[in-house]
C-alpha cells in the first residue's frame, strides 16, 4: 500500500499536538508510538526498527558535547545569584550616566557581558528588569524604550559565547560548538551595537525619551568612579577570557570550559561572601530542572526522527526543500520563515529539537557551510525571545515590571528590536564573512 503521506501527516500531527498544549517532548514521542502503530498496520514500517531505539538514547545520555549544557547553565545561574548583574549594572551606570541615553546604553553594555558570561536569557532580563527598570523609569526614560532594550539586551546569550543554543544547534548539526562559537562572536558584537546605535538615535532625535541622568545623582566620579568600574568589570572579563580563550585557543573543548567557568562562577560568588548553602542549592537545583527539560526534549525529538525516517519522512522533507524554487535561496528563505513564525508560539530548544534535523541535511546537499547555517538559525531563533504572544524574554519582564507598566508597552517596546535582530539576520545572510571570518 502507498504510505507516502505517513511522513507530511506525522509532522502535521506532532504539530497539531504541541499547539494543542501538551509538553513538547511528550508530543514528540506519542506521535511516534502512533506512527510507529500506524506504519506497522499498513507495512510502510518495520517495527523491529523500535529496537534502535535504546542505542539512541544511550548515545544522547553519554554524548560529551551536551554534557556543556549543565555546565554552563550552572556557571550563569551561579553567577546571576551572586549579584553580579546588579554590581555591574549599577556601576556601569554611574560610568554613562552624563550621555543622554547612557542608562540604555549600560543595559546594552552589561547585557553583552552578561550574555558572554552566563548565557541564561532568564537570569540576565529579570536581573536588568529589577534593578535598571525602576531606575530608568524614576529618571523619565520612555517606557517602552526601558522595557525593550531591557528584553533585548537580556537574548544576547543566544548569540554570543558560550551559548548554550550554540551547543545544542552543534550537535544537531554534527558540526564543531567551537567553530559555532567562533562564528557567532562577530555577529552577536554587531547586534549589541545596532541596538546601541537605536539608542543613540533614539537619544538623539527623541530626547525627551533618553534623558541623561542628573548630575546630583552620581554619587561616584573621578578616579573613584575608574577604580569602582576596575573592580566591578576585572572578575567577569577574566572569566569569560578563561572560558571562551580556552576554547578558541584549541586548549579546551565547550564542555572542559564549562567545566572550568562553573568552577570559576564558584570562585568568583566566595570571594564576594555571597557563596552559601541556600544559594548553592538554589542553583543546582534550577540546573537540574532545565537539563532534565533538555533530556526528555531530546528522547522525544530521537524517538519522533526515529519513525520519521522508518516511514520515509526523511526522503519527503529533502526532496521537498532541495526541490524549492531558487535552490539554495529558496531554502534558507522558507527555512527562516518557518523559524521565525514558530518562535511565535515555541521555545528555541523545541524549535531546534523539531527542524533543525529536517532542515540539515537539505542545507548540505545543496552546499551550505553548516557552521555559517547554525548561527544563522541561532540568529533566528534570539527573536523567539521577543516575538509575541510567547516571547519569554517578555514574561520574565513583565514578572518583574512595576505595575503601572502595561503588558503592551512591553509588546510595543520589543517590535523596534526584533526589526533589528531581523537586520541582523539579513546582514549575515548577504555577508556570510561576518560569520566565517574568525572560523577560517
Amino acid at each position: 500500500m502507498n504510505a507516502e503521506w505517513l511522513g507530511p501527516a506525522m509532522f502535521v500531527v506532532a504539530l497539531a499536538f504541541i499547539f494543542s498544549g501538551f509538553p513538547v517532548a511528550f508530543a514528540l514521542g506519542g506521535t511516534a508510538l502512533l506512527f510507529a502503530a500506524v506504519g506497522s498496520a499498513l507495512g510502510a514500517l518495520d517495527l523491529p526498527l523500535l529496537f534502535a531505539m535504546p542505542e539512541r538514547v544511550f548515545g544522547v545520555m553519554s554524548n560529551f558535547v551536551l554534557l556543556a549544557v549543565p555546565f554552563f547553565i550552572f556557571m550563569g545561574v551561579v553567577l546571576e545569584r551572586s549579584r553580579l548583574a546588579e554590581d555591574l549594572l549599577r556601576t556601569i551606570g554611574l560610568l554613562f550616566g552624563p550621555v543622554r541615553g547612557g542608562l540604555a546604553l549600560a543595559v546594552v553594555f552589561v547585557g553583552t557581558l552578561l550574555a558572554a558570561a552566563t548565557g541564561v536569557v532568564g537570569a540576565s532580563v529579570v536581573a536588568m528588569g529589577l534593578i535598571s527598570l525602576p531606575v530608568m523609569l524614576r529618571y523619565r526614560y520612555s517606557v517602552e524604550l526601558s522595557t525593550g532594550v531591557i528584553a533585548a539586551s537580556g537574548t544576547l546569550g543566544q548569540i554570543i559565547p558560550p551559548s548554550v543554543v550554540l551547543v545544542v544547534l552543534g550537535d544537531q548539526l554534527g558540526v564543531s560548538v567551537g567553530d559555532l562559537f567562533l562564528g557567532g562572536l562577530l555577529p552577536g558584537i554587531m547586534l549589541a551595537g545596532l541596538y546601541a546605535a537605536y539608542v543613540g538615535g533614539v537619544a538623539v532625535f527623541r530626547p525627551n525619551s533618553a534623558p541623561a541622568m542628573p548630575e546630583n545623582e552620581r554619587v561616584a566620579v573621578g578616579l573613584g568612579l575608574i577604580k569602582q568600574v576596575a573592580l566591578v568589570l576585572v572578575p567577569p572579563l577574566v572569566l569569560i577570557l578563561l572560558v571562551l580563550g580556552s576554547i578558541f585557543a584549541g586548549v579546551a573543548t565547550p564542555t572542559e570550559a564549562g567545566a572550568m567557568g562553573a568552577l570559576g562562577a564558584l570562585i568568583l560568588a566566595a570571594a564576594n561572601r555571597r557563596l552559601n548553602r541556600a544559594a548553592l542549592i538554589g542553583a543546582m537545583d534550577e540546573t537540574t530542572k532545565l537539563t532534565t527539560m533538555v533530556i526528555f526534549l531530546l528522547i522525544g525529538a530521537t524517538a519522533f526522527t526515529l519513525v520519521f525516517r522508518g516511514v520515509g519522512g526523511d526522503l519527503w522533507i529533502e526532496h521537498l526543500l532541495t526541490g524549492l524554487p531558487g535552490g539554495k535561496i529558496g531554502l534558507l528563505v522558507v527555512a527562516n520563515l518557518a523559524i521565525f513564525v514558530l518562535g511565535f508560539f515555541l521555545d528555541f530548544f523545541e524549535i531546534a529539537f523539531i527542524l533543525v534535523p529536517l532542515l540539515a541535511p537539505a542545507a548540505q546537499a545543496l552546499g551550505i557551510d553548516l557552521v555559517w547555517f547554525g548561527v544563522m538559525i541561532g540568529m533566528n531563533l534570539q527573536t523567539s525571545f521577543l516575538t509575541p504572544p510567547f516571547g519569554f524574554a517578555l514574561f520574565y519582564l513583565r514578572g518583574v515590571a512595576p505595575a503601572e507598566v502595561r503588558t503592551t508597552q512591553i509588546y510595543r517596546g520589543a517590535v523596534p528590536f526584533i526589526a533589528i535582530q531581523l537586520i541582523g539576520l539579513i546582514l549575515i545572510v548577504l555577508f556570510p564573512e561576518i560569520v566565517l571570518a574568525l572560523v577560517r
